[in-house]
């Protein structure tokens, strides 16, 4: 894909994962949800093929390759995303949001167990705020979980991180060790989508499928949009700077798609939102711009020191 700059590899995929919430609202009804995943992912795999294909790159990956590509399709695409779903039935979708945004944590802790970086103040601070953030926005759907069917669907949410964020560190494994990106992610996908299908056959599903408009629309958008754009973007962004900092999508998603609610659902705002926002910015800030741009920045702020008698 094009060499674009970290900042807008993360803006695009925040954006476009910030709006998928409505287009998978479409999907929900007469499809069993782990077919649609499935679905979806399955088509978004032959488009990550085809534009590799479209590139002149190769489409077939040695079998070392092939493995590593398949264990990072069926951790995300197949079972994390089988999980979220899974967890919406249980749980508000803010709740989830919330869940999801401890793939932070998991992330950092990842990187320091598996490529042995340093779990540096920066990222710690900038994880902390947008974990705050985000509980700050949802806290009226955290004071929902009481009964057993929403305790289980905050296990299913903190899985689908969990895994999520397995998946991420073997996404930067890959970039490290020359996986081609387009190729390895249409087989991910693929692959996932596969696991998705048979978790929807296992629980006794058929794999039906929505002849109307509306759920081939949405299944198109998320398929191109919210599958191939969106993660070219986010596995670029990991390979370069890392899963954890890389993974502080998971905070910015939920504030976007909450402020889309606010035009379109007509979402009634408090001070703890704005809160919850302001945090959450303030750890964005800290988490992508570079250090050396701090640094300058600190240097602009200090006050000059007076010159000498």
């Amino acid at each position: 894909m094009p060499v674009l700059p970290s900042q807008l590899l993360y803006l695009f995929a925040s954006l476009i994962w910030g709006s998928t919430w409505m287009a998978i609202t479409f999907q929900l009804g007469t499809v069993d949800p782990a077919a649609s995943v499935g679905y979806r992912f399955l088509l978004a795999g032959v488009l990550f093929l085809i534009w590799s294909r479209g590139r002149g790159e190769a489409c077939l990956l040695p079998l070392p390759q092939l493995r590593w590509s398949a264990l990072q399709g069926v951790l995300l695409f197949g079972f994390s995303y089988t999980l979220t779903y899974e967890a919406e039935r249980h749980i508000a979708s803010g709740l989830m949001a919330v869940l999801n945004s401890s793939m932070l944590l998991f992330n950092l802790i990842g990187m320091r167990i598996a490529f042995g970086r340093k779990l540096d103040g920066k990222s710690m601070l900038g994880a902390g705020l947008g974990g705050v953030g985000i509980v700050l926005v949802f806290w009226p759907e955290l004071v929902t979980v009481k009964d057993a069917s929403s305790w289980l669907g905050v296990a299913c949410g903190l899985a689908a991180a969990l895994l999520a964020s397995c998946s991420n560190l073997v996404s930067q494994r890959n970039y490290q060790t020359g996986v081609p990106l387009l190729a390895g992610t249409g087989w991910a996908m693929i692959l996932g989508g596969v696991t998705a299908l048979l978790i929807s056959l296992a629980q006794g599903h058929s794999l039906s499928f929505d002849m109307r408009l509306a759920y081939i629309a949405s299944l198109l958008y998320l398929a191109v949009f919210g599958s191939v754009i969106a993660f070219a973007c986010y596995f670029t962004l990991i390979g370069r700077i890392g899963a954890g900092r890389a993974g502080y999508v998971a905070v910015a998603v939920p504030i976007l798609a909450l402020i889309l609610s606010g035009f379109f659902e007509g979402f009634v705002w408090h001070v703890w939102t704005v809160l919850g926002i302001v945090c959450a910015v303030a750890g964005n800030l800290i988490m992508l711009v570079e250090p050396l741009h701090w640094r300058r920045l600190s240097g602009r702020l200090q006050p000059a020191t007076p010159p000498a008698d």
